[in-house]
């Protein structure tokens, strides 16, 4: 200490400090104000932001407050030196964190906003605060005399020894990037893998990827299987697509009747169910002779994978009605069985008896009866 402290210099040091507080006070109540606006806008980018401007702003205030209190009062050139080591320790901390939390919420307003970019992906978003919070800390170290230069050799000699231990675990985070950048799968699409999984895909993260099933159960795949699995994506390129509704009629129909009545079938449904598409042209192809009837496929449209299967009820239920109002006839399967009178029945050898003698199958009774006919 270089001089004696004194009572003016405690009373400069206090307004330092209470001057700092009421700007911290200050700046916390302008950005809460801020922030209520910020929530009437379209972009939540700004919700993120003054967000992060209210946890910095009224720290940095404080700080600003301590510091020139500090430097009022007659502190020795060490004591000064570790009161501004510490201050700035704690600033670059808050701004560390604070920028983290900004970044890792632009990344995910970003990807949430636009068509085509994983769209509350995690695993960009982690990855972007584990980067910020890494280069705080090395910035902190730099900060308090001790250098980085040898932390730095160690890391990548022991993320080497690292990498071989965690194969599986880095080959999971690789897969999981390459999906996301190659936009073949994104959260909110509808998969089926090869392996028989299906059902939305709620999250990517850093080792596997979360689908919900319709059941609303949730299946974890990691995304190293993923990424080597045959998958086909119900969502990409566009969300729309058709369905198959196999019918048939018998041979004793009009098909012409059978086509008109069945278009309009198809015109009720897609308008009167919720998630068909009327816009969409409806067809209907026959196309086989089969052994009791006519089979004909109708292809109709529908906005979403899980909706086919409300519009195939309403239009099974619309369809069966009309033909039988129209007196259209679906016929079942028959086949006929034909026992012809006086076949020859060749016994059925079994297994020898204890006597070593041989016993045969006993008689068919229906081998003379007269031939008949089972449908």
């Amino acid at each position: 200490m270089n001089r004696a402290l004194t009572l003016d210099d405690l009373v400069l040091a206090g307004v330092a400090l209470g001057a700092g507080l009421l700007l911290g006070f200050l700046a916390r109540a302008l950005l809460r104000w801020l922030g209520r606006h910020a929530e009437r806008t379209r972009w939540s980018g700004d919700d993120v932001i003054v967000d992060a401007l209210r946890s910095v702003l009224p720290w940095a205030a404080v700080a600003g407050g301590a510091a020139a209190a500090a430097a009022v009062l007659p502190l020795t050139r060490t004591v000064r030196h570790h009161v501004d080591q510490a201050l700035q320790v704690g600033l670059i901390l808050v701004v560390t964190v604070s920028a983290a939390r900004v970044i890792a919420g632009l990344v995910r307003s970003v990807t949430q906003s636009r068509s085509g970019v994983a769209g509350s992906a995690t695993i960009f978003v982690n990855i972007t605060r584990v980067l910020v919070l890494a280069i705080g800390f090395l910035v902190v170290l730099q900060t308090l005399g001790i250098s980085i230069a040898p932390l730095l050799t160690a890391l990548g000699v022991g993320g080497l020894a690292v990498a071989l231990a965690l194969q599986d675990t880095l080959a999971n985070l690789f897969a999981g990037i390459h999906i996301l950048a190659s936009k073949t799968v994104q959260p909110g699409d509808y998969i089926r893998l090869s392996s028989g999984e299906e059902g939305y895909v709620v999250d990517i993260n850093w080792r596997q990827t979360t689908v919900r099933e319709l059941s609303n159960n949730l299946v974890v795949v990691p995304n190293g299987q993923l990424a080597k699995s045959n998958m086909t994506n119900f969502t990409r390129p566009e969300q729309k697509l058709t369905i198959l509704v196999q019918a048939g009629v018998g041979y004793d129909s009009d098909l012409d009747h059978v086509e008109r009545v069945t278009h309009e079938v198809i015109a009720e449904t897609m308008t009167g169910v919720g998630g068909a598409l009327p816009d969409h042209e409806p067809a209907i192809r026959f196309h086989t002779f089969g052994d009791s009837r006519i089979g004909f496929t109708v292809i109709l449209g529908v906005g979403e994978f899980s909706d086919q299967y409300r519009i195939k009820h309403e239009f099974i239920k619309r369809l069966h009605r009309r033909y039988r109002a129209e007196g259209i006839r679906i016929p079942a399967p028959a086949r006929t069985v034909a026992l012809q009178q006086g076949a020859v029945l060749i016994p059925q050898q079994r297994g020898g008896t204890q006597d070593g003698r041989t016993e045969t199958a006993p008689a068919d009774p229906c081998r003379d009866r007269p031939a008949q006919e089972i449908s």
